[in-house]
């Protein structure tokens, strides 16, 4: 039986959430942004966090919103989570954070929230704190704002390719035309343009007082092969480090070797793996 219970936090909580935050800067990172932006109010949030742990000694949390994120998440939290989110209907349309809690959970959750599209087990968590050695792509720019409607088709390719479903089945794409126009908005969306075409793109989707987190890193399919990559990333590397944080993190499935190659090479090193399982 569970001597300590799972509760849902508070804005009161919001300095012992914070400072374990602070310790996993890179798996956390997307949990830190929302807390940061909104807090633990749940009316203002756009999901909840719960807590394990005694009220003046929290040990870990749980994000639970579009995405369930685990941080910090010990063995026993793992278990008091999963019986916790067990009793609930699914709302989360991923599980994603450190490989041990997240499979974790899932071992737990599988019964009652399966069958799952996709689980990927092992995705290498990266970052760096240095500017790149290699020649950064001179044409790697951030977007303009007029420039959306030309991003926005390399967007949807790269989630249709990276996801496995396309983002307009939902609501014809709006909310995903939002989120790509405030990226765009922030400074955050770069990407390399040849006769108007995007040849190559990324986003800073996650940015803390600690980390920029790249995500949406794609190259055209006629372009890949070309050896692009790597100086196009050390461009958006190297504006991240001047302008945005101190670091730059990522995660990558392990399988995909050509994109791993480009981020050693951009001075990538491995701080943690990653698991995420798709609804």
């Amino acid at each position: 039986m569970l001597t300590v219970p799972v509760r849902q936090l508070g804005e009161s909580e919001r300095r012992a959430v914070e400072r374990l935050l602070d310790l996993d800067p890179f798996a956390g990172a997307q949990v830190a942004e929302r807390v940061a932006a909104r807090g633990l109010a749940w009316w203002r949030s756009d999901g909840r966090i719960l807590g394990y742990g005694a009220r003046r000694s929290l040990e870990s949390i749980c994000w639970l919103g579009g995405n369930l994120t685990p941080v910090l998440a010990t063995e026993s939290a793992v278990a008091a989570f999963a019986e916790q989110l067990g009793s609930e209907e699914r709302i989360c349309s991923s599980i994603v954070g450190r490989a041990d809690a997240v499979l974790g959970l899932w071992d737990r959750l599988s019964g009652q929230w399966g069958p799952a599209r996709d689980v990927r087990p092992n995705q290498p968590l990266l970052a760096t704190d240095a500017l790149p050695t290699v020649a950064a792509d001179p044409e790697v720019r951030r977007v303009h704002g007029g420039e959306v409607d030309r991003l926005f088709p390399a967007a949807v390719a790269m989630y249709t390719e990276e996801v496995g479903v396309s983002p307009l089945t939902e609501d014809g794409g709006r909310g995903y035309r939002r989120r790509v126009a405030d990226l765009v908005r922030a400074g955050r969306a770069y990407a390399r343009f040849v006769d108007g075409a995007v040849v190559f793109k990324a986003e800073l989707a996650v940015v803390t007082r600690r980390t920029a987190q790249v995500q949406g890193v794609w190259v055209a399919p006629e372009w890949r092969g070309r050896g692009i990559a790597t100086s196009a990333m050390a461009a958006v590397v190297r504006d991240a480090l001047v302008r945005v944080a101190p670091t730059v993190s990522l995660y990558v499935n392990d399988f995909n070797l050509p994109a791993r190659r480009v981020y050693e090479r951009c001075g990538f090193r491995p701080v943690g793996t990653l698991a995420t399982v798709l609804f």
